[in-house]
């Protein structure tokens, strides 16, 4: 049995999008940027941008879309969905000509990293603040 796990600190590229599986079950696509600051050789600041293509299914997926936005910084767990054509990640060319690349993650867990409605930002998922939230007491 193999297993992997990837763990992602980004924010949010784009609005989350709710679409459905033929089965019927839910599923949250959303970008995610994660960004990684260094100095070159020369001495000069460089940011270094990879992105990831996150699908999170279910009441997950669900919860990221009435809660994430364009911005919204996330912590993301899940583990990659290599691209069936290349087995790698996909390749695109930008607009400018140069190439790029993203690699698709199916979300097993999200972190909401920044508050919503001025809220201070709270540690778990979502799925898991909605259940502690309902106790009565």
């Amino acid at each position: 049995m193999s297993f992997h796990q990837l763990i992602i600190v980004g924010n949010l590229g784009r609005d989350p999008e709710l679409r459905y599986a033929p089965n019927g079950n839910a599923v949250a696509g959303f970008t995610v940027a994660a960004n990684r600051g260094y100095k070159n050789s020369e001495g000069e600041q460089v940011k270094d941008t990879v992105w990831f293509r996150v699908n999170a299914w279910g009441r997950l997926g669900e919860t990221c879309i009435e809660y994430l936005k364009i911005g919204s910084k996330v912590l993301v767990v899940g583990r990659l969905n290599p691209d069936k054509g290349t087995g790698g990640p996909r390749v695109y060319a930008r607009d400018d000509g140069s190439m790029g690349a993203s690699y698709e993650v199916v979300a097993s867990r999200v972190t909401f990293l920044t508050p919503h409605d001025g809220a201070p930002a709270k540690e778990g998922t979502k799925d898991q603040l909605q259940e502690e939230d309902e106790i009565p007491f």
